[in-house]
C-alpha cells in the first residue's frame, strides 16, 4: 500500500490528517481550515447535494481570499463527501465538474455496484482531475469496492466511528490489516488505506501509522474546533461526555427521531447516549418518544444538555476532548504529538 499521498496532495503535511465529510457540520470553513492546515478538509455533501454548488462556491471564495501554501491551481485542495443512498447524481455532477475538488468520497450506497456509476460519472466530469475516495466498514465491501470502482484510497472505518458506519464491524486496530492483507492477496496492493474510527490524538495517529495507514481520519475531534457548523449545545455535549465506549452507542434510534430513514439496513448511527435512546432501548421509538423530541428541538442548546434528547453524534474517542480549538491548532497539535510518541517510541534506546 501507498504511505504518501502527497504527490496528489502537495498542500499536506506528515502524518497526513482528513477531516470527516460530517454532513450539515463539515461546511466550507472547516473544510478549508483543515485543508489550510495541511491536511485534507472535506466538505460534508450528505444526501442533499441541492445547495452544493453555493457551498464549493464558498470554499473557493475563501481560498482566493487567502491561498493554501502548495495548493494546486488545476483542482480546489478540498474534498467532497457524499451519501450515496439519498445525494442525486446528475445535481452531484455539475457541481463536481464546475470546481473540480481534488476528492470526492463516496459511502453507504444499498449496493456496492451502485458507485460503478458515480465513480466513471465523476472521472469523466472531471477528466481524471478528482480523485474517488470510498469508505468501507467491512473486509468485503473493500474487495467489492477495489473491484467495482479501482478507487485511489479506500477509507477503513473501524466501529469506535461516530456517525454513521456498519452496525457490526470490528475496531481498526484488526480491521485495517486485515482489509490490507486481502487488498494486498487480491491484487489491489497500490490502492492506498487511511484509517478512521476512535482517532482524536497523537497516540492514536501513532497507532495506526504503526499500522501501515496513509493517513487518518477524524470527524468527532474536529466536532470541537472553532470552524464547526455545530450548536454550542451539542458542541457542550462532547465535552462533557467521557467514557465514550459506554457513553455512546450505535443503533437506528436516532435516525428514525431524526427522519432520515433510508438508510441501508447494515447501517446505524453511533451517538452519546441521551434520554431518548434510553426511553428507546426497552420499548423502542414510541410515538411519546417521538413528541418529546420533538419538543426538544424548541429548546435550542437545552436539547442537548445532561437530560436532552437531541441527537449528538460522536466517537468513543469523546472523552479524550476537552476543549475548543481552530482546526489548524488541532492539526499542530495532534502532528507534533504523534512524531514525538513515534520519535520516543522506536528510539535507539527503546526496548520492545
Amino acid at each position: 500500500m501507498s504511505m504518501d499521498m502527497r504527490e496528489d496532495y502537495r498542500w499536506t503535511e506528515k502524518p497526513l490528517i482528513i477531516g470527516a465529510p460530517m454532513r450539515l457540520i463539515s461546511l466550507a470553513p472547516l473544510a478549508v481550515a483543515v485543508s489550510r492546515g495541511g491536511g485534507i478538509g472535506f466538505l460534508g455533501a450528505g444526501t442533499d447535494v441541492q445547495d452544493l454548488e453555493s457551498h464549493l462556491q464558498e470554499a473557493s471564495r475563501l481560498i482566493q481570499q487567502e491561498p493554501i501554501p502548495g495548493g494546486p491551481s488545476s483542482v480546489l485542495p478540498i474534498g467532497v463527501g457524499f451519501i450515496n443512498w439519498g445525494a442525486h447524481l446528475e445535481t452531484a455532477v455539475q457541481a463536481i465538474g464546475k470546481f473540480k475538488p481534488a476528492v470526492v468520497w463516496f459511502f453507504a450506497p444499498h449496493e456496492n455496484e451502485h458507485l460503478v456509476q458515480w465513480a466513471e460519472a465523476m472521472r469523466k466530469v472531471t477528466n481524471d482531475m478528482t480523485n474517488i475516495w470510498i469508505q468501507v466498514g467491512s473486509v468485503r465491501d473493500a474487495l467489492e469496492a477495489a473491484e467495482f470502482c479501482r478507487p485511489d484510497v479506500i477509507v477503513v472505518q473501524g466501529s469506535d466511528a461516530g456517525g454513521h458506519g456498519l452496525e457490526r464491524s470490528s475496531g481498526i486496530i484488526s480491521l485495517f490489516p486485515e482489509t490490507a492483507d486481502a487488498l494486498r492477496d487480491a491484487g489491489f496492493e497500490h490502492t492506498a488505506l487511511v484509517a478512521a474510527g476512535g482517532i482524536v490524538d497523537g497516540r492514536g495517529v501513532a497507532a495506526c501509522l504503526a499500522l501501515g495507514t496513509a493517513g487518518v481520519v477524524m470527524g468527532t475531534r474536529f466536532l470541537a474546533s472553532t470552524e464547526a457548523s455545530i450548536a454550542k449545545g451539542y458542541q457542550d455535549a462532547v465535552l462533557r461526555t467521557k467514557d465514550g465506549g459506554v457513553s455512546t452507542a450505535r443503533s437506528k434510534v436516532y435516525d428514525i427521531l431524526r427522519g432520515t430513514t433510508g438508510w441501508p439496513e447494515r447501517i446505524g448511527g453511533r451517538g452519546i447516549i441521551n434520554q431518548s435512546f434510553l426511553d428507546a432501548k426497552d420499548r423502542g421509538v414510541t410515538e411519546e418518544n417521538k413528541k418529546a423530541h420533538a419538543e426538544a428541538l424548541g429548546r435550542e442548546d437545552l436539547g442537548w444538555a445532561e437530560d436532552g434528547r437531541l441527537t449528538a453524534y460522536a466517537g468513543t474517542g469523546v472523552g479524550l476532548i476537552s476543549s475548543v480549538k481552530p482546526a489548524g491548532d488541532i492539526l499542530k497539535e495532534i502532528r507534533g504529538q504523534a512524531q514525538d510518541f513515534l520519535s520516543r517510541s522506536f528510539s535507539k534506546n527503546s526496548k520492545l
